[in-house]
């Protein structure tokens, strides 16, 4: 029986995750199911998508709906309503059902590569949905964490406090992007903070895969620091996705 998977997003021609299920697919001699890409140019386009392909059974869900997504679904899974966020649906019987991987895929690849000492702090670049898994993870790793927002009164920073010669950047160890500047094709973009305040005492991770070092990254290597892109994360997210979907 034909099954259908896809990614939605407003770009998602960046997105390796059509190549990983592909992939899975043939290895598994699953010959009837295919993993689509699905840009959209509104949230509201989602209806229209769901009675075009009625073959649909799971959707992963890119920036910048993983929160405007939550309005279309019949049930959210106590953790995704929790985080705020949903990046994995489930369609049974006509039912979409939201949850969250990226919160757990994040956690389960931080832990492994970030040595939480004492006095440890994250300084989280973005508010959207990635931020918001971002920020659950962080709490049951246990660092302290800020966000910087580009408004104020939406984080506890905005990208202007981190600027010239700027005080936070030092008080931080760790340093994560869950914004998409720098994401493939606008690689010339990078978060707007003073890169020259970077020493190897910084970790930066950036949740960009694609390309596999953006601009921030190789701005935050030539300062020493430790570095380290999403691929890891989205292949966790994706296996963690595919188990919802067969559940």
């Amino acid at each position: 029986m034909e099954k259908r998977f896809g990614l939605i997003g407003s770009t998602v021609s960046h997105s390796f995750s059509k190549n990983y299920f592909d992939e899975k697919f043939f290895q598994e001699g699953l010959r009837d199911y295919h993993y689509d890409l699905y840009p959209m140019p509104s949230i509201d386009a989602l209806p229209g998508l769901l009675n075009e392909v009625p073959e649909l059974a799971g959707l992963n869900v890119t920036i910048p709906y993983k929160e405007q997504v939550m309005k279309y679904l019949s049930e959210i899974d106590p953790a995704a309503k929790a985080i705020g966020a949903v990046n994995v649906i489930k369609i049974s019987g006509g039912k979409l059902t939201g949850f969250n991987t990226d919160s757990d895929a994040f956690l389960e690849t931080i832990e492994k590569w970030f040595p939480n000492t004492p006095g440890s702090q994250a300084l989280i670049l973005g508010t959207g949905g990635s931020a918001k898994a971002v920020q659950v993870a962080l709490k049951k790793f246990q660092v302290p964490f800020k966000l910087v927002s580009r408004e104020k009164g939406h984080g506890d920073f905005t990208y202007a406090d981190l600027g010239k010669k700027s005080k936070v950047l030092p008080e931080f160890n760790l340093i994560i992007n869950t914004t998409p500047l720098g994401m493939s094709p606008n690689t010339n973009a990078f978060p707007p903070i003073d890169h020259e305040m970077l020493e190897p005492k910084h970790f930066i991770y950036d949740l960009i895969y694609n390309p596999a070092r953006t601009l921030f990254l190789q701005k935050a290597e030539m300062h020493g620091c430790t570095i380290k892109n999403g691929l890891e994360m989205l292949h966790v997210q994706a296996e963690k996705s595919w188990k919802i979907w067969n559940s």
